[in-house]
């Protein structure tokens, strides 16, 4: 890994992403779907999960996701018995967000030309990763297209679906001021942000063993937080993926949102090491997810039962902030006095 990157490279943006554009094709998408669903669908773009009606009493919940550019630190290590996990962990992660109990999953595994070795070390990471998350792996497509990647290379994409009573459904519509948000703490930076990441791994003084620290997997948060869903103990969920703590409105945009940051002596060591990369507080904490990978949302009350609850099932968690009047939303401060207020 070379050493071209130049100091001043702190942005999402310089490193090539641009979230408007994204933001800009959802609602194109919503546009273009807008009247072509069945009575059935009740929940569609933009959310963790679509929701379709099956039968009288619950819906069916499906989402796809990726890994994104994590998928370079593992070509460039040669390591691919994680990266499995990842791809699990971002679809049901987003099914529980709805409420929904992971039912069966499917992938897709694409590549110039085929390496039987290297494929079957992914798939024992999503086979892994699947029975971990009580979640069957029923099939899936592996594509072979000589010319579209480079030699050695190959994309993944996940497809999960489950099943939430009509009851269930997340986000439940009493949140309100006063409410406690509760994070859930990440095995590191998951799998987003990695377009900049990888950038500030080239300047690193060991740029191999940082590439390997980087390349630890999403952690799964289904076994923990079914449990409590059955329980109603929960009013929201947000898996903290790309946008960071703008993902935290998904769970409703008709209140606002107080977040103080573990410390970073309490997180992963991989966070501190970002910090120094000298970006801006208010881009880090729409980047990254800042060592929280899932935010609950509850009652007071069920606060101090569900932080045992964690603890039990080895989960770090933080009681982060509360709920408070507004629309949308989230000031987040940290233990070093930065602070932002995003929307």
């Amino acid at each position: 890994m070379s050493k071209t990157i130049s100091p001043a490279m702190t942005g999402y943006a310089e490193a090539g992403v641009n979230r408007e554009a994204g933001d800009a094709l959802v609602d194109r998408i919503k546009l273009l779907t807008r009247g072509k669903h069945s009575k059935k669908v009740k929940t569609a773009v933009g959310g963790y999960a679509a929701l379709y009606e099956f039968g009288k009493r619950e819906y069916l919940a499906a989402t796809t996701d990726g890994v994104g550019t994590k998928l370079k630190l593992a070509f460039s290590l040669g390591e691919h018995t994680t990266i499995g996990q990842d791809l699990v962990a971002m679809s049901v992660n987003d099914l529980i967000c709805v409420g929904a109990e992971p039912m069966f999953f499917l992938d897709y595994f694409a590549t110039g030309k085929l390496d039987v070795a290297q494929a079957e070390k992914v798939l024992q990471g999503i086979v892994a990763a699947c029975d971990e998350a009580s979640c069957a792996l029923v099939g899936g497509e592996t594509a072979e297209m000589p010319g579209f990647y480079q030699d050695g290379e190959y994309d993944l994409a996940g497809f999960a679906v489950g099943r939430v009573a009509i009851s269930d459904v997340l986000p439940r519509k009493d949140i309100k001021p006063g409410d406690v948000v509760l994070g859930l703490g990440s095995s590191g930076f998951h799998s987003n942000g990695y377009s900049i990441l990888r950038k500030w791994i080239e300047r690193d003084a060991n740029p191999v063993a940082r590439a390997r620290e980087l390349l630890t997997p999403t952690r799964l948060y289904v076994s923990s937080v079914v449990p409590v869903l059955k329980k109603g103990w929960i009013k929201g969920l947000a898996h903290i993926t790309g946008s960071s703590m703008l993902n935290i409105p998904r769970i409703s945009d008709k209140v606002g949102y107080r977040i103080q940051l573990p410390k970073d002596s309490e997180i992963p060591p991989c966070f501190a090491w970002a910090r120094k990369q000298g970006m801006a507080f208010e881009e880090m904490v729409q980047t990254l997810n800042m060592g929280i990978g899932m935010v609950v949302v509850c009652a007071a009350q069920k606060s101090a039962p569900l932080i045992r609850h964690f603890k039990k099932h080895k989960i770090p968690v933080w009681e982060i902030g509360e709920v408070v009047k507004g629309k949308g939303e989230v000031e987040v401060a940290d233990e070093w006095g930065f602070s932002a207020r995003i929307r």
